[in-house]
């Protein structure tokens, strides 16, 4: 992986991480930093995917782009749907 492709899988997972928090409304009680790791991660794995798939990922490349922002968002997306306290827990 290259420094651009790090760098890339970075801002993505950012901005997927702060964005994902305004696609599930009513459910803000996922942490901003949990929501920015998990956008992190899987933009670095949407790289790794992009790469094992034969993509050339040392410099911005538009499916690599789709790739990352598709997987940074569902799992952003999923932490936000399902962040929140445990239903047993309320009397």
């Amino acid at each position: 992986m290259s420094i651009a492709g790090l760098v890339t899988a970075l801002l993505v997972g950012v901005a997927m991480g702060l964005l994902g928090r305004l696609v599930v409304p009513g459910r803000q009680e996922a942490p901003i930093w949990l929501t920015v790791s998990v956008g992190v991660v899987a933009a670095l794995a949407g790289t790794i995917v992009a790469r094992l798939a034969g993509v050339e990922t040392g410099a911005l490349n538009l499916l690599t782009l789709v790739i990352q922002v598709g997987l940074a968002g569902s799992g952003v997306v999923l932490v936000v749907a399902t962040a929140g306290p445990d239903p047993s827990d309320s009397p």
